[in-house]
């Protein structure tokens, strides 16, 4: 690709607008997986609780809709409800939720479940979640200068804060999982934020030539090629390889493996005891 033609649609990436369209997509995403979540494959009595339960549905919806305001604001000190005195991203996030729960014959869900437009969904997401990420770490970086991990968190917690939302919002709908969550078990999206948080932070700091723009729509890219890889092709963490080698030299996987070594050498070079020879006699 021309470089010119590279750095122009680069730029019209960089300048793209969220509402509506980009934050309907998030908030689709979002309602989906409260849906599927609360409506099992394959248990049809599940599909009442949005009908029994709307408020619960609601309620644990939004929270997962705004979960990344939510959840930095409450890092950096400010109102966790200030996401909510927006009018137009209420309503707005309020009509998606309505329209994927309580369509007629549940076409809306049927539609967003089919997979072209579900592969169109989740990529649309993936732009609103790259441009959270990086609104996140210019705000901390700018409230806080210097401050590299916090810029580090708050991108995170904008960028994949549902992921730490879904033990409150589980809660809200009277589920209560303390043992699955995303602290003891990081998702693709948490690790791919803190990557994407780091890259700005050393754009930030000058340490790319390229423009912001390139850097930005490489982020972009990153995350939508391995949003289809997955809708498409299944699942596959890219960075599990390397989580792997860290945790074999840094954390003791290495010094573990040679000590199970030597044990199991010396059990067999070391002589047989009485009974065992006694045994072997008799």
């Amino acid at each position: 690709m021309d470089q010119a033609k590279f750095l122009e649609i680069a730029n019209y990436v960089t300048g793209l607008r969220l509402f509506p369209y980009f934050d309907a997509a998030n908030y689709a995403v979002m309602c989906l997986m409260i849906r599927d979540d609360s409506h099992p494959q394959g248990k049809a009595e599940s599909i009442t609780f949005s009908r029994k339960q709307p408020l619960s549905c609601w309620l644990a919806s939004m929270l997962m809709c705004f979960a990344g305001s939510i959840l930095s604001n409450l890092l950096i000190g400010e109102g966790i409800v200030a996401p909510f005195k927006h009018q137009k991203d209420l309503i707005l996030a309020t009509g998606v939720w309505y329209i994927i729960n309580y369509s007629p014959f549940d076409l809306v869900y049927k539609l967003c479940k089919f997979l072209p437009v579900r592969v169109i969904i989740h990529c649309a997401m993936q732009i609103h979640m790259v441009s959270r990420v990086h609104h996140g770490v210019t705000y901390a970086l700018k409230k806080f200068p210097g401050s590299f991990v916090i810029a580090c968190l708050i991108g995170i917690a904008k960028g994949s804060g549902y992921c730490y939302m879904r033990l409150i919002e589980r809660v809200v709908r009277g589920i209560w999982t303390p043992s699955s969550h995303e602290i003891l078990q990081p998702s693709f999206s948490s690790k791919a934020c803190l990557s994407a948080s780091i890259v700005f932070i050393c754009q930030h700091l000058g340490l790319f030539s390229a423009p912001f723009s390139a850097v930005y729509f490489s982020v972009v890219c990153f995350f939508v090629y391995f949003s289809i890889s997955a809708q498409i092709l299944g699942f596959f963490d890219p960075f599990v390889p390397f989580e792997k080698v860290i945790c074999v030299v840094i954390f003791g996987g290495l010094v573990d493996a040679v000590g199970k070594l030597f044990s199991r050498t010396e059990q067999q070079t070391s002589p047989p005891s009485d009974e065992t020879a006694k045994h072997k006699s008799d």
